[in-house]
């Protein structure tokens, strides 16, 4: 995934966001199109203006996609999975916020961001792996009602607390 996101970020000028969200659904297979990765174009650049971490906003929604059944409000356990995902997120690289992040990774000569993105992918990987969320392409059972991760079986919903 890390490789999928670099490319996005560097070679078709992506912003983390947008970079993050392809990464996954490439490897997920979660169907997007191209004209929805404009629904995350405003979070690059910490949404315009340095604050939460748009390669993290960017994870969150791809997070939503492949967990979420009907509405998030109605997926159990999935408030306590996001909290746990920004908890790794933070864990990894330091921060949530867009300027403390820049000021640790940010690169001069065209790369920017491209640690912040590479770590970012990094988390989303594992983390999915880690909670039993369907890595391998075509892996949506979670958000179409099924068993979870076909690799392993679980379903995140049954090992995170409810809202």
């Amino acid at each position: 995934m890390r490789d999928l996101a670099e490319k996005y970020y560097l070679e078709d000028n992506c912003n983390c966001a947008e970079a993050l969200l392809h990464a996954v659904n490439d490897t997920c297979g979660l169907g997007l199109r191209q004209e929805d990765f404009k629904l995350v174009g405003a979070f690059g650049g910490g949404f315009g203006c340095g604050i939460t971490c748009g390669a993290l906003a960017g994870a969150m929604a791809a997070l939503g996609g492949m967990v979420i059944r009907d509405r998030a409000h109605a997926t159990e356990g999935f408030k306590g999975l996001c909290a746990a995902y920004v908890s790794a997120f933070a864990d990894k690289l330091g921060d949530v916020n867009c300027e403390v992040l820049k000021e640790r990774y940010f690169t001069d000569g065209g790369s920017r961001c491209l640690r912040t993105v590479q770590l970012a992918a990094d988390v989303f990987e594992a983390f999915a792996r880690e909670n039993g969320i369907g890595m391998e392409r075509g892996d949506v059972s979670l958000r179409e009602g099924g068993p979870g991760c076909a690799a392993c079986g679980s379903n995140p919903a049954e090992t995170v607390e409810s809202d």
